[in-house]
């Protein structure tokens, strides 16, 4: 096996509250729209009502005729797939025959966040068994092999906020491996009110909109969606005459167990994740064009985040797209893996949203302008509770 074989990125899929699939989300980022606003689908009595990006009811999913049988995050997993399969070219004909595995990393997907049978079981009733049938039914990358009918590997990641991030390495180093031909993987998440008052229970949610990086950030705000990256070998991508988005190159992982919740002051686990990664590309810092950072907006992560990419990768530009879409939990990761391969393409990222005043803590500040790209590498990297750190780069797709 050889670790270091680019992966070819041949189809993207993603939805969020910036857009119903990727160039909408594109287009938004660009425009500097930041679509948040207190959540619709459930209450809390909490006094403040924290702003969410929240996905309009009016988006269409696939599986919407079957809001019985399938949650939230699974409609959104299913949706970004046949988005992300559409766009690299397969026919429902063309997966079966072929070994195509599917990596999904979700974090409130993994749950039965289910109050109404909760509360009935708690008050001696005895609820219908229909929510735990429907849950079992739900596990993401389940339902997107059903779905398309595939028989590869198939796995859901549960990884706190890394997990869309490490579900892409995974299935990337499946394809290295000779396991399979090409995996389908990615991440969703759905809102819900045990998130939403968790993270307010937390302290680390801001009642307006977040501020990654910025001098008064007080937290991050909540959002969903999914996105998917269609990965093959060079192999089946020369065969079908399909061009590649991009070459996924390598991925680092660590973790520093320094807390449940917080980074290690010292960024130890991003930076020996971020080691991992570059050496596995056989790249440098001046090799990367730029950094789609975590950037949620909390004071812990920003300033380990920042002052490790001032020392590991000075200068190189960085952002947080999380002032677009909120923090989509598991499918973070691979939400900005979407937006960094979109990037990528366009030779352009847009400013960090929300970021207005510099930080003296903090080393080197994030973009503040629409700012052309020199170079046809970046990375895409998430910090997660427990200490997570996962890291990806990618190149352009003739690199």
């Amino acid at each position: 096996m050889n670790h270091n074989t680019p992966i070819a990125v041949t189809g993207i899929g993603c939805l969020c509250a910036a857009g119903q699939n990727l160039e909408q989300c594109m287009d938004s980022l660009f425009a500097g729209r930041q679509p948040s606003a207190p959540p619709t689908r459930f209450s809390s009595s909490h006094p403040v009502r924290y702003p969410v990006f929240e996905i309009p009811d009016a988006f269409t999913f696939i599986g919407n005729d079957k809001k019985s049988e399938i949650l939230r995050t699974a409609r959104l997993a299913v949706t970004a797939a046949g988005e992300a399969l559409r766009d690299a070219g397969w026919s429902r004909a063309m997966m079966q025959a072929k070994r195509m595995g599917v990596c999904i990393g979700t974090t409130v997907g993994s749950a039965m966040n289910n109050e109404g049978f909760y509360r009935d079981l708690r008050r001696g009733r005895h609820p219908q068994m229909n929510a735990v049938t429907r849950f079992l039914n739900s596990n993401p990358a389940q339902v997107i092999a059903r779905e398309f009918g595939l028989t590869g590997p198939c796995q859901t990641v549960v990884n706190a906020c890394s997990s869309g991030t490490d579900a892409i390495g995974l299935g990337a180093f499946w394809i290295r491996s000779g396991i399979c031909d090409a995996v389908v993987a990615g991440g969703a998440d759905e809102l819900c009110r045990v998130t939403y008052n968790g993270f307010i229970s937390l302290m680390i949610a801001d009642e307006s909109l977040c501020r990654p990086f910025d001098a008064h950030r007080k937290g991050l705000n909540l959002g969903e969606g999914a996105a998917v990256l269609v990965l093959e070998s060079e192999e089946l991508c020369r065969a079908r005459k399909q061009p590649a988005r991009a070459r996924a190159l390598s991925y680092g992982a660590a973790c520093d167990a320094y807390h449940l919740t917080a980074p290690a002051p010292d960024g130890s686990g991003l930076k020996q994740a971020l080691s991992a990664a570059l050496t596995a590309s056989k790249k440098t810092a001046a090799d990367i064009g730029f950094i789609n950072a975590h950037g949620t907006g909390t004071p812990d992560n920003d300033r380990v985040e920042s002052k490790v990419l001032h020392e590991m990768l000075p200068g190189v530009p960085f952002l947080s797209t999380k002032g677009y879409t909120g923090h989509t939990l598991g499918a973070a990761g691979a939400i900005e893996a979407a937006f960094t391969v979109a990037c990528l393409e366009a030779q352009k990222i847009p400013p960090s949203a929300g970021f207005t005043t510099l930080d003296p803590e903090l080393p080197w500040p994030p973009v503040q302008h629409e700012t052309d790209l020199n170079g046809s590498l970046a990375i895409s990297q998430s910090l997660a509770f427990g200490g997570n750190n996962a890291v990806l780069v990618f190149g352009k797709g003739d690199t």
